[in-house]
């Protein structure tokens, strides 16, 4: 997930809490508007925090001037009634990024606790493998060369498919994401979801 998709999730996370609305799609529409108000005038290293950078992050977000923030996003709370004033809408905003800095510099799950049943591409219930995103065998290369954080290393899936060569998966690959951007990999979700091994999410 990527920062601004979750800095609209923890709005709508924060809308659901204080309000009545019941329709998701008004929820979805409504923090995605919020969150494009609010992007580009958060500071930088909100925008780009992730467990790497957290060192880079200011500890105190009540010592970050929200100045800039944009009339749109202050008034549109005033007037949807999740804030009275000027202030109670920086204060909205400021209870958000803590909880969006939480889960932008959080760090990686421990890989071997993420087991499930199905293969998180075909979602059935076969037996699975454990994969590294990035395969092992790439691992020094991938340090050296610096594509991708040391962090991502040890990212795991579980899979029943090989679908490519490990350099391959090592630098365009590897998350399950980007594996589900190959158009045989959707051919092949799309012809196994339909089968019958196993029982299917859903």
């Amino acid at each position: 997930m990527d920062n601004t998709t979750l800095l609209k999730d923890i709005i709508a996370k924060h809308i659901i809490s204080q309000s009545e609305l019941q329709d998701l799609v008004e929820i979805d529409d409504f923090s995605s508007y919020l969150a494009s108000e609010s992007w580009s005038t958060i500071p930088e290293a909100f925008r780009e925090a992730t467990y790497e950078s957290r060192e880079s992050v200011p500890s105190d977000i009540d010592d970050v001037s929200l100045d800039n923030t944009s009339v749109a996003f202050v008034d549109t709370l005033i007037s949807y009634g999740f804030a009275s004033d000027n202030d109670d809408a920086l204060r909205f905003l400021r209870n958000v990024l803590v909880d969006y800095l939480a889960h932008a510099c959080a760090p990686p799950p421990i890989w071997s606790t993420t087991r499930t049943t199905e293969c998180e591409i075909c979602e059935r219930e076969v037996p699975l493998t454990y994969h590294h995103l990035i395969p092992r065998s790439t691992h020094a290369k991938v340090l050296k060369k610096k594509w991708h954080p040391d962090s991502m290393i040890n990212s795991v899936a579980w899979l029943f498919h090989h679908v490519a060569s490990n350099e391959e998966l090592a630098r365009q690959y590897y998350t399950v994401e980007l594996l589900l951007q190959r158009e045989d990999i959707l051919k092949w979700r799309n012809y196994a979801s339909k089968q019958r091994f196993g029982v299917r999410r859903g």
